[in-house]
C-alpha cells in the first residue's frame, strides 16, 4: 500500500461519523482525532521502512541467488516464529477485553485457527486448482476475511508450517528454521523489541507498536516479496511453494483494520496518551527498519549462509 493509500485509510471512518451524529462525540473531539491522524500520516506512514525499503525493493526483481534466498527465508522464519511470543504478550497485557479479542484474532490465526464468515459458503478444496492454492491459499486451510471466533483449527493452517514448506523447497529443514539460535543479531533485536513494545504492559505503548507493525505489514512489502518469489518460481525453482507470502499479501489489510478499530476505541478514552502511543509506534518501526537494513547489509557484503 502506498502512502497515498494510507492517507485514504486515515480518513475519519463511518464509525466515528456515526458516533458524532448520535452525540457520543463532540465536534471538537472529532477535530482532535483528525489532527491526530494527520500526525500519524506524517510521522509514521512516511517512515523510511515504508517508503524506502532498499532490501525489498531489490528482492522484488527476483534476482536473489539460492544462497541469498535461503538466508532471507531463514531470518524471516525466526522473526515469524518468535512473533508468537510478542503476540501472546499482547493478549495477556491488553488493557480492555475488546483489545484482547482483537489481539487474539491475530494470534490464533497465526497458530492455525482459520478465519471464517458464517454468511458465505466455503469453497470446496477439490474444486480449486493447485496453482490457485499456491497463489491464494488452500481453502481448507485459509481465509482472508472473517473472524477466528467459531473458526476451525488445523495444524497445517499455522503460518509457520506454511513457511516451512517454503524452506523445504530451497533445502532448509525444520531444524534450520524459526529458532533464536538461527537469528542474526539484527533479527534477534527485532524480535526482542516486538516483545518489549508490541507486548508491552503499557497499553498506550503496545497500542502504538501494534498500530505501526500492522500498518507497516499492510504497506506493500508483501507485494514486493511476492513479486520476487514468483519470478524465482517461474524462472528457476518451479516447486517453490509461495502460499505463505501470497496469503499474507492479501490478509494484512484486515489486520490493519483491526488495529484501526482499536485505535478509535482507545483514542477517546480519558487515559489516552499520545506521547506514549508514538513512543511505541516509533520504536517498533525503528526495529523493523533495523531488520531490513541488516538483511541489506548482509546482502551487499556477501554475508549469507
Amino acid at each position: 500500500m502506498s502512502t497515498a493509500a494510507h492517507a485514504d485509510h486515515l480518513l475519519v471512518s463511518e464509525r466515528i461519523e456515526g458516533r458524532l451524529q448520535r452525540g457520543e462525540l463532540t465536534p471538537r473531539q472529532v477535530e482532535n482525532y483528525k489532527e491526530f491522524l494527520d500526525r500519524v500520516d506524517r510521522d509514521l506512514f512516511h517512515h523510511r521502512v515504508i517508503t524506502a525499503n532498499a532490501y525489498t525493493h531489490w528482492f522484488q526483481h527476483g534476482e536473489a541467488t539460492d544462497a541469498e534466498l535461503r538466508h532471507f527465508i531463514q531470518q524471516f522464519s525466526v522473526f515469524s516464529n518468535q512473533f508468537l511470543v510478542a503476540a501472546l504478550l499482547r493478549v495477556i497485557h491488553a488493557p480492555t477485553l475488546q483489545q484482547a479479542r482483537s489481539a487474539k484474532e491475530i494470534l490464533m490465526n497465526e497458530l492455525g485457527v482459520i478465519y471464517h464468515r458464517p454468511d458465505q459458503p466455503e469453497r470446496r478444496a477439490n474444486l480449486v486448482e493447485e496453482a490457485d492454492k499456491d497463489r491464494e491459499g488452500d481453502p481448507e486451510l485459509v481465509s482472508t476475511e472473517g473472524t477466528v471466533d467459531g473458526g476451525t483449527f488445523r495444524f497445517r493452517a499455522a503460518h509457520f508450517e506454511w513457511l516451512l514448506a517454503v524452506g523445504q523447497g530451497i533445502g532448509l529443514s525444520y531444524n534450520e528454521m524459526g529458532q533464536r539460535k538461527h537469528g542474526r543479531p539484527y533479527t534477534l533485536h527485532f524480535c526482542n523489541e516486538l516483545q518489549h513494545l508490541y507486548g508491552s504492559e503499557d497499553g498506550q505503548v503496545s497500542c502504538g507498536a501494534s498500530f505501526a507493525v500492522e500498518n507497516w505489514a499492510a504497506a506493500g512489502f508483501w507485494q514486493e516479496l511476492e513479486d520476487g518469489l514468483m519470478h524465482i518460481k517461474q524462472t528457476r525453482i518451479p516447486a517453490l511453494r509461495l502460499a505463505f507470502f501470497t496469503w499474507h499479501n492479501r490478509v494484512e489489510a484486515q489486520h490493519a483494520g483491526h488495529v484501526m478499530e482499536e485505535l478509535e476505541e482507545v483514542f477517546f478514552a480519558p487515559e489516552f496518551d499520545r506521547d506514549r502511543f508514538f513512543e511505541g509506534a516509533h520504536g517498533a518501526l525503528e526495529a523493523v527498519s533495523l531488520f531490513w537494513d541488516g538483511l541489506e547489509m548482509d546482502r551487499t557484503k556477501g554475508i549469507v549462509d
